[in-house]
């Protein structure tokens, strides 16, 4: 519910605070005192598209604000969400909009996107005026009508279908795309297949390049890396029967037995007596390790490289192909192979996506069919009710009537196409609403719809912009009684140029016009006493102190219970 609303510098509006609060107000005013600006501000704290033309010339921007007891606790979740308060039921909002066109929202004293604003309308507002009834016109818009009628079950099951009928387009998507690309993947696993064939058949491993070119480098100069290793050996022990041919081991083996007869003699020779002794012992083992790799050499043949060059050149093509080393071409290897094992999986796939989308598409079709059954459940009492309060709407021959027919196809919103239609008197065929009615007949479907809606579920606060228009007379009256009836369980709003409707508001408003000052300027007022009985005289008659016109406005008044 809406508490109070101010607007600044909107049209012809300077300032003007409206208290609104619970129950019936209406709001009236003189042609161009600014009443479609109290529409258009609370369109804009509703997140509707501002226009920079609605700025008050002269004004730098318009402000509008709204003050809203609400106790929804969805409400207070999506404030919550975007960082403003909820302070003991009450809630700000704001909305700005610049002279250049720039607009911006504040919701609970926090900065929010304007589209905020109307994620929360849907939650606290209804707005009924010439757009709406545009819209009910719309099979999409008369289809929401009906299911809002139909309550918490026929709620329960639409969600339940629109889950059933997203999960069943997800199945047929994904079958369809595995269909269709079935010879490209197939191709792929062949490709794939192919590649995986030539790296098993090298089977790289890990850092194998690197040994091979060291062994490509080791055999390239094998013989003069057994002549070098052999004239070491030669030199280091000599085999050679030559007596003046003399080793490095025996040169040093000389050395010892010489300082082994003296060593005794100084301490100092002992010492290198004992570092002779240990090259002795280093040159023995470097000798051997020569003889050694002298012997690993003579099992090198040439044969050896050109296995080594043959490996080295598998590899280099690998590389070429599939990665810059070894771990390249097995990680390479890694994916194919697992992509390969999702294409040969492909069968299988499609096989369990056709079972799902079986499933799926039996668990829809029941779903449709029982939503069906609980829309036409709907659609009679609706009819009923409706008829009723047409009935009462000064339409006493009026009939109306919800048709619910199958559509060729299920979509998001089920199986089934609504119609409203209505038969304004005896013996004319039910036509749709928007072909036969007359904008005062839909001006008053749109209203008994409401009442018999809200029953079900009420919104916090409706507005009306010119619910009346075309509607006079005792049609008028009962407008103004079914919105009184309304305001039973919601707050209502009214933007009148009708006594009959006004009559029944238990909160009166004027948008009152000053062009005193060379321009126009507007602001609000609320009506008691007197001044209401003036205003209503002059909605009857332009005149606010006619007698007859008093006495008919206080005729009015007494209406209201």
């Amino acid at each position: 519910m809406i508490e109070e609303l101010r607007i600044r510098d909107l049209g012809v509006i300077a300032d003007a605070t409206l208290p609104l609060g619970p129950g019936f107000t209406a709001i009236t005013g003189e042609t161009g005192a600014g009443k479609t600006m109290v529409v258009t501000a609370l369109g804009l704290l509703m997140g509707e598209r501002s226009d920079a033309g609605a700025v008050r010339s002269g004004a730098g921007q318009a402000r509008v604000g709204g003050l809203v007891r609400t106790s929804d606790p969805a409400v207070a979740e999506l404030v919550d969400e975007l960082g403003g308060d909820v302070e003991e039921g009450e809630l700000v909002l704001g909305r700005t909009v610049s002279a250049e066109g720039r607009s911006r929202a504040t919701v609970g004293g926090a900065a929010a996107p304007v589209g905020s604003l109307g994620r929360l309308a849907e939650r606290l507002f209804a707005v009924h005026g010439q757009s709406e009834q545009l819209r009910l016109r719309s099979q999409a818009a008369q289809r929401e009508t009906l299911d809002r009628f139909g309550g918490a079950e026929l709620a329960e099951v639409l969600r339940a279908y629109a889950g059933a009928h997203r999960e069943r387009q997800r199945l047929a998507a994904r079958h369809a795309e595995l269909t269709a690309a079935r010879e490209e993947r197939a191709a792929e696993a062949a490709r794939l297949r192919g590649e995986l064939e030539e790296i098993s058949a090298v089977d790289p491993q890990p850092g194998e390049e690197h040994e091979l070119l060291r062994r490509v480098e080791l055999l390239g100069n094998v013989e003069a890396l057994r002549e070098a290793s052999g004239s070491a050996h030669e030199a280091l022990v000599s085999d050679s029967d030559d007596p003046m041919m003399r080793d490095a081991n025996g040169l040093v083996d000389g050395a010892v037995q010489a300082l082994e007869r003296v060593a005794g003699h100084d301490d100092r020779l002992a010492a290198v007596l004992e570092t002779l002794r240990g090259v002795s012992f280093q040159l023995a083992d470097a000798a051997r390790e020569l003889a050694a790799y002298g012997d690993d050499l003579d099992q090198e043949g040439p044969g050896e490289l050109a296995r080594a060059n043959e490996r080295l050149a598998a590899l280099n093509g690998l590389f070429r192909l599939y990665g810059a080393d070894t771990a390249a071409v097995i990680a390479y290897g890694a994916d194919a192979a697992s992509r390969l094992a999702e294409l040969d999986g492909d069968d299988e796939t499609i096989g369990e996506l056709a079972d799902g989308l079986e499933r799926a598409s039996a668990e829809e079709q029941g779903l449709a069919e029982r939503l069906s059954g609980l829309r036409r459940d709907a659609a009679a009492r609706l009819s009923e009710l409706v008829t009723v309060e047409l009935r009462q709407l000064a339409l006493p021959d009026a009939e109306f009537l919800v048709r619910v027919a199958p559509l060729e196809s299920l979509g998001a919103s089920g199986g089934d196409e609504v119609q409203l239609l209505l038969a304004p008197h005896p013996g004319a065929a039910p036509r749709p609403i928007a072909k036969s009615a007359s904008g005062g007949e839909l001006s008053r479907v749109m209203l008994a719809l409401e009442v018999v809606v809200a029953g079900v579920d009420p919104v916090p606060t409706f507005v009306f912009d010119e619910v009346d228009a075309g509607v006079g007379g005792a049609a008028a009256i009962e407008i103004g009684r079914r919105l009184a009836r309304l305001a039973r369980s919601s707050q209502v709003i009214v933007v009148t140029h009708l006594a009959q409707v006004a009559a029944f508001a238990t909160n009166h408003l004027q948008v009152v016009k000053d062009s005193s000052g060379g321009f126009t300027e507007s602001s609000c007022r609320r009506l008691e006493g007197e001044e209401r009985l003036a205003e209503m005289a002059r909605l009857l008659s332009g005149l606010s102190d006619s007698g007859s016109a008093l006495e008919h406005a206080a005729e009015l008044l007494a209406l209201r219970p």
